[in-house]
């Protein structure tokens, strides 16, 4: 089967914006202080309390996101796979971001953190059945 155009429009929009994600998780992970520097006092404690746990799930929806999107250009039916481990790992990170952190992102940096959260949600959850529907038409092997 022939791929259908929008595989790699679609591969390349999501591997861009997954990068944003990964580079944010870099810079935070080996403490860039030259990028560590746009956080104010208060976001940079919290980051700094935050629990192995929740680097590991941040990790898991970072890098499973960069992951799928390489598999959408390799037309890898695991792409599908790989954004449900993404999804879940943003859950996990929000459940502390949002919920356990004290103070919340919310509490720090406002509706803008929620709804960029949401915005990424939504393309995971966007990305995951796109590849799904792949998968299924024979699209992806």
């Amino acid at each position: 089967m022939r791929t259908p155009w929008h595989v790699w429009v679609i591969g390349v929009i999501a591997l861009v914006w997954n990068a944003g994600g990964a580079f944010d998780y870099w810079m935070t992970q080996t403490g860039n202080e030259e990028y560590l520097a746009m956080l104010t006092e208060a976001q940079r404690a919290m980051m700094d309390s935050r629990p192995t746990w929740f680097d590991a799930t941040w990790a898991f929806g970072v890098w499973g996101a960069v992951v799928g999107s390489l598999l959408i250009l390799l037309r890898s039916r695991y792409a599908t796979l790989a954004f449900g481990i993404a999804l879940l790992g943003l859950i996990a990170s929000s459940i502390w971001s949002f919920g356990i952190a004290e103070p919340s992102s919310l509490e720090l940096m406002g509706t803008v953190s929620m709804l960029f959260s949401l915005a990424i949600a939504i393309s995971l959850v966007a990305l995951f059945l796109y590849c799904r529907a792949m998968t299924a038409r024979g699209v992806f092997r």
